[in-house]
């Protein structure tokens, strides 16, 4: 009885659908986008923790790009298009699907912003697609000018590119001051006036679900603290005062993150939590974040993507 039980749960958790072979089969190839000091990996750690094993498992092909772990909106979204190219070169295929994390959500719209012709979809993961808090208080806490400027960038410079080295992009530009600015309320507002597409024109709203023929989609967690053992959620749990009560994972806010069609917003996730780190360190009592891009590819699939 004990292992009919647990079999008859695991059919009411798990959908049989989840598992069918061809699940996660988009038509065009899935590209994932970093986020600010993000990286493709480093050693055995994958920025994506066990998402693109889950998407290619059942028929997805799936591209890591590298872009700087830190620089502005519009440099990081060059270095992407020149990578979607690249992909569409070696795979035939006539566009791609971008799911980006964090600024990797306005560095995915950059893109799909000037080559709409090359991009399918663009999912938004925890993007900063309003601006947040946090950068607003970094840029006020250290003015220009000033040491503790001086002192934090040489300091974010200097890990942006380790990061970068030891992840084998060691050539790639590092600016964490025009990222700072990117991240901004004034820097988001500012970029969503050159490239609106998909940003809800209410403070907390949707936005277009279409756009110049691009599909767009967002999700998002509102937990900054969801596991004692990860080291990173005690940190994210002091970013998220700045906020000041609005709900938010620890560096964006739930309506900051809002583009296209919203999935969610609320998920019991901080902002490593919606990349499945630290190292699948998550929520045990949420849905975990690997099945969220299984459900978005299958999304997409659905939507001939």
């Amino acid at each position: 009885m004990t292992w009919l039980g647990a079999c008859l749960l695991a059919l009411v958790l798990f959908p049989a659908t989840s598992f069918a072979a061809g699940y996660t089969q988009t038509n065009y190839p899935i590209v994932l986008v970093h986020g600010l000091f993000g990286f493709d990996n480093i050693g055995p750690v994958d920025y994506w923790y066990g998402v693109p094993s889950a998407l290619r498992a059942d028929g997805a092909k799936v591209y890591v790009a590298q872009v700087s772990a830190a620089n502005s909106t519009e440099v990081r979204g060059e270095q992407l298009l020149t990578q979607v190219k690249q992909i569409l070169a070696v795979t035939g295929a006539a566009k791609v699907n971008l799911m980006g994390h964090s600024h990797g959500g306005p560095t995915s719209r950059y893109v799909a912003s000037v080559r709409p012709d090359l991009v399918a979809s663009v999912t938004s993961i925890g993007g900063v697609n309003k601006g947040s808090a946090v950068a607003d208080l970094l840029l006020n806490v250290a003015p220009p000018g000033s040491l503790t400027r001086s002192m934090l960038l040489s300091a974010t410079n200097g890990l942006a590119t380790m990061i970068n080295f030891l992840s084998g992009g060691s050539g790639l530009s590092q600016n964490s001051l025009a990222a700072a600015e990117s991240l901004s309320t004034a820097g988001s507002l500012k970029f969503n006036a050159a490239h609106p597409e998909g940003v809800p024109t209410t403070a907390c709203g949707e936005g277009d679900y279409m756009a110049r023929g691009v599909y767009y989609f967002s999700w998002s967690g509102t937990q900054p603290y969801t596991n004692v053992l990860d080291p990173i959620d005690a940190p994210l749990l002091l970013t998220s005062l700045a906020f000041g009560g609005a709900k938010n994972d620890g560096l964006v806010s739930s309506c900051s993150s809002h583009l296209g069609r919203v999935i969610r917003d609320n998920y019991a996730m901080n902002h490593l939590d919606e990349v499945n780190q630290t190292v699948g360190l998550v929520n045990l009592f949420e849905t975990n974040p690997v099945t969220l891009y299984r459900q978005q590819a299958n999304r997409l699939k659905g939507l001939g993507l």
